[in-house]
């Protein structure tokens, strides 16, 4: 390995039990949902790169949001890789890996999250220095009972387990050993942002945090 391909990010994902995984669809929204956010005790954020105006989104809390740990979601080429290095994303996240991919993680200074599932995809991602992935779709793939067997053959790598989990689900995830944190959606859901209920967004971010005093 010729480079530290995580940086920091340990550190990061440790700051919290969840990581909010957001489509931000209006640009004016994502400040004050940030904020919320963050003060319900949920600094690391992921917004996805799903809609339009995400990267409008990414520059906004960057500039704006005092104590947020911004990363970039939904990352499947180089070029979106190197405009979230250039917007000052933390971290990035993809959903699995491709050799492209790999490749230009060694030009920027970001810490990627790629994901693995089956047991080659996650030996492969640790030859290249990977020792924490994201495991996506979490549910639809096995979920904690499939994910727990990995623990075994594969001690050094730690998850974020992502997609299809709810509140109830999380607490199990976040008590495997080879779990750092979860990412979800459920603390920012549609309904609340679309009301710009940004008290109730930090209520249900503050209840995601007391999960790990739970797990």
């Amino acid at each position: 390995m010729t480079k530290e391909y995580q940086k920091g990010l340990a550190e990061a994902l440790q700051l919290a039990p969840v990581v909010p995984v957001m489509v931000i669809e209006n640009v004016e929204d994502a400040v004050p949902l940030a904020r919320a956010l963050v003060k319900g005790g949920l600094p690391v954020l992921e917004i996805t790169l799903r809609t339009a105006k995400a990267m409008d989104c990414i520059r906004a809390i960057v500039a704006e949001v005092e104590g947020a740990i911004v990363g970039s979601g939904t990352v499947l080429t180089p070029e979106q890789l190197r405009d979230s290095y250039k917007l000052g994303c933390k971290f990035a996240v993809s959903p699995g890996s491709t050799g492209r991919l790999m490749g230009a993680a060694e030009d920027y200074d970001i810490a990627l999250l790629p994901g693995g599932v089956t047991a080659s995809e996650c030996m492969a991602l640790l030859e290249w220095g990977y020792t924490i992935q994201k495991f996506f779709p979490a549910e639809q793939a096995g979920g904690t009972a499939y994910l727990s067997s990995l623990q075994s053959p594969l001690p050094q790598i730690r998850f974020c387990p992502t997609g299809g989990i709810t509140p109830e689900k999380a607490v199990s995830y976040l008590k495997l050993s080879n779990v750092i944190t979860v990412g979800g959606s459920w603390m920012a859901p549609k309904k609340l942002v679309e009301a710009k209920d940004w008290v109730g967004i930090e209520t249900l971010a503050a209840e995601a945090v007391r999960m790990k005093v739970n797990a």
